[in-house]
């Protein structure tokens, strides 16, 4: 007798057991397996974004972008989308922490923006809207500065940064149509029973699909979250899907290994650069000491001789 379709499956999902119940939205094919569906994408962007009057439709657009002569490199978005409203929308995964990640992302909107100029003497120089997503497994100051360098924040709870152009004198807004949006996943530390919005609920469950096995009751409020959890269950990929998943995963760990490894290494020269000033710091004070006690007998008894 066949095996049952669900016989199959529970093999399928017993033999990635190890794995887990849902994907990673950390790693590249997690994110865009349950990105790359539109209405899971629309939910998203509108609850982030929240543009005025809604995201009606979208379609997704090429990710690649070539350089402007054969010397300049290609840009490779995650995911590029465009809006019935002609709205253009980055959206980037970023799980290893990188010192110039604020540039890398103003020079793929300005790749974008550029891509918008049209040839012919009519062109009025008008731009469509240009939003940048991103979302970080860290937070800005945990990227590798160079020595000496230092970032404090006003709020470490902070996790999300709404960034556009502004007049400096006055604060006020000067240009409406370029808006960076950075979300520090490490920040973010609610729990299910803490989640208000709908917002706090997609950071959660970026943050922590991985983790759960099943769909918590604090999240049936919709079905884009059922559909997300579905699409997002290990037990329904195919085998080319998994070992796809694997590799990512496999990357991303070996890439957090060797920053954390990285990581130790500084710290390691950090903690033998502060033992060694501590003994010269000892080292003078000693001296100090021996100073003010010939000192003493100087001005007791003369200069001894």
């Amino acid at each position: 007798m066949a095996e049952s379709k669900t016989a199959r499956t529970r093999k399928k999902a017993l033999t990635y057991k190890h794995l887990g119940v849902y994907i990673s939205l950390l790693t590249d094919f997690g994110f865009k397996r349950v990105f790359g569906i539109k209405e899971v994408m629309l939910h998203f962007l509108n609850t982030v974004l929240d543009i005025e009057g809604g995201i009606k439709d979208l379609r997704y657009s090429n990710p690649e972008k070539l350089g402007f002569s054969k010397f300049d490199r290609k840009t490779v978005y995650d995911l590029y989308c465009i809006t019935g409203n002609d709205e253009h929308i980055i959206v980037e995964i970023q799980y290893i922490s990188q010192m110039y990640f604020k540039d890398r992302t103003l020079l793929y909107a300005a790749r974008l923006i550029n891509e918008q100029s049209i040839k012919g003497k009519d062109w009025d120089f008008r731009l469509p809207q240009v939003y940048s997503v991103n979302i970080l497994d860290f937070c800005f100051e945990d990227a590798l500065l160079p020595l000496g360098s230092e970032i404090k924040r006003a709020d470490d709870n902070k996790y999300v940064s709404k960034v556009r152009l502004i007049d400096c004198d006055t604060g006020e807004l000067f240009y409406d149509k370029l808006t960076f949006s950075y979300i520090e996943l490490p920040r973010f530390t609610k729990e299910l029973q803490e989640l208000k919005t709908f917002f706090e609920q997609w950071i959660f469950i970026i943050k922590h699909l991985h983790e759960l096995n099943d769909l918590p009751e604090e999240l049936r409020n919709g079905e884009v979250f059922e559909q997300l959890f579905e699409i997002a269950k290990i037990a329904r990929m195919t085998k080319k899907d998994v070992n796809d998943y694997l590799k990512d995963l496999n990357n991303m760990n070996i890439v957090r290994n060797e920053i954390r490894g990285l990581r130790n290494i500084i710290s390691e020269r950090d903690n033998a650069l502060a033992q060694k000033d501590n003994a010269l710091a000892q080292r003078d004070s000693a001296l100090a000491q021996k100073d003010n006690i010939i000192a003493e007998y100087e001005r007791r008894y003369g200069v001894l001789k």
